[in-house]
């Protein structure tokens, strides 16, 4: 071992959990400042719902118009993501955050301006979608596998769980401007927030532990000629990053488990960010709910989804994903099952133990699903969960405005919930029935 990588090798020990910590490891720094750039792009995820009615009242566009909007913004959610993990390969962890927040930002604000509904279309569809494509959850899975060795399913638990944080910091607010003064100034509240996460990304967000001079977190002195490090030594620094992904994806659709988890992931979209988190607070307001209330409900599913989503990272580096998965997926149903029942003007018990419940399982398949991708398909794992994740967003695309047009042809969201609900179970038992693969290096492509 030459004298530069036994220092490095060193200082991983001491700095890894290997020996006596003289300070705090950077990776878990870079953790910090990414949770931050999550909870900054959260700010849309909060929006529609409660902006959607405003926006009818003034300009008089249908449920389905809206659906739309939000359904672009899902669709490039979704596909923008492979790319966007191929890219921070190619470019850098750093700077296509920083582009990201730049591109939420800028929608956001030029949303003000809108007053013809191809314009909606153009702000929430295609610059926020373009932007919150590539902060997306892959986002979370590449910090994990870049940075940390151990306690990988940990910490995607807590950067997922900075979308919920964004959900819970924004959400109140946009509710209380959107009645007053007015969803333009909701708006602007979302653009500052992405936008003030920039200089935190562009001074603390470093690339690679090679950066700053240290092995990923946990990593053992031994390895750090063998160990397996960040994506993007194995792609080389000059690979075309649309290429590198639709490489993996090919290599990927051979294996099986990539289907089930695609399957699966699409009706977890399906049932959050396409149904709960664009048509909850409308279908309260139907039931005669204040906005201001719904989005208060949703704000607290926001503050369970934190510990729900932490702990099932922790979960995930202990047990099966495989179960877990479809135990979550089985929860989840059994709470869109009986949903339609809770809706009422007031706000009973019963709807707090359902917003409790759906909170802690609300994107607590994410450390499993992710868990599972690293462990089938190796270093290509945080691209392939990028593919993945777009199947969740086509999957919420889908059902954001299937129930839209459900609501305009009969005047309720009842059939959705249904449908969801029955969805759940058939995620539950694709789940269940995931082959099991004992090393990235034991996942063969060609003959699974």
């Amino acid at each position: 071992m030459s004298p530069p990588l036994k220092k490095t090798a060193d200082a991983a020990a001491l700095q890894g959990g290997r020996g006596p910590r003289r300070r705090l490891h950077p990776a878990w720094t870079v953790a910090a400042v990414a949770f931050l750039a999550l909870v900054g792009a959260a700010g849309f995820r909060a929006a529609p719902g409660v902006l959607m009615v405003p926006l009818q009242q003034e300009f008089g566009w249908s449920t389905t118009v809206l659906s739309a909007a939000v359904s672009i913004n899902l669709v490039l959610f979704g596909l923008t993501a492979p790319f966007a993990a191929a890219l921070m390969e190619r470019f850098g962890i750093r700077a296509v955050t920083a582009t990201a927040l730049v591109l939420i930002g800028t929608g956001s604000a030029l949303t003000v301006l809108v007053n013809q509904s191809w314009q909606i279309l153009l702000t929430w569809g295609l610059l926020i979608g373009l932007g919150t494509g590539s902060m997306a959850l892959v986002f979370a899975a590449t910090i994990a596998n870049t940075w940390f060795t151990k306690s990988r399913g940990l910490v995607i638990g807590i950067l997922t769980a900075g979308s919920a944080a964004g959900q819970l910091v924004f959400l109140p607010f946009i509710a209380l401007l959107a009645q007053d003064p007015g969803w333009r100034q909701a708006s602007l509240l979302i653009a500052a927030g992405a936008l003030a996460v920039v200089p935190l990304v562009l001074k603390f967000l470093k690339n690679s532990p090679a950066d700053v001079g240290v092995l990923p977190y946990g990593a053992a002195p031994a390895d750090a000629e063998t160990q397996e490090a960040a994506p993007v030594q194995d792609s080389g620094p000059r690979a075309n990053a649309a290429v590198r992904a639709l490489q993996v994806l090919r290599r990927a659709s051979k294996v099986r488990t990539f289907w089930a988890l695609a399957a699966g992931f699409a009706i977890c979209g399906a049932t959050t960010n396409g149904l709960i988190g664009t048509h909850f607070i409308p279908s309260a307001h139907d039931h005669g709910m204040p906005e201001t209330t719904a989005a208060g409900l949703l704000a607290v599913v926001g503050i369970f989804d934190i510990a729900g989503t932490i702990a099932s990272g922790w979960l995930t580096d202990r047990f099966n994903p495989r179960v877990l998965l479809a135990v979550y997926y089985q929860f989840r149903g059994i709470g869109l099952l009986v949903l339609p029942l809770l809706l009422n003007a007031e706000v009973q018990p019963s709807m707090i133990v359902f917003v409790v419940i759906y909170g802690l399982d609300w994107v607590a398949t994410v450390p499993p699903t992710a868990a599972i991708c690293r462990e089938t398909f190796g270093a290509d794992g945080s691209v392939v969960f990028g593919w993945v994740f777009a199947a969740h967003q086509l999957g919420a695309a889908a059902a954001a405005i299937a129930a839209g047009a459900l609501r305009d042809a009969t005047g309720h969201y009842t059939y959705a919930w249904f449908g969801a609900a029955a969805m759940c179970t058939i995620a539950a038992v694709i789940s269940a029935t995931i082959r099991r693969h004992h090393s990235p290096r034991e996942a063969e492509p060609a003959t699974t």
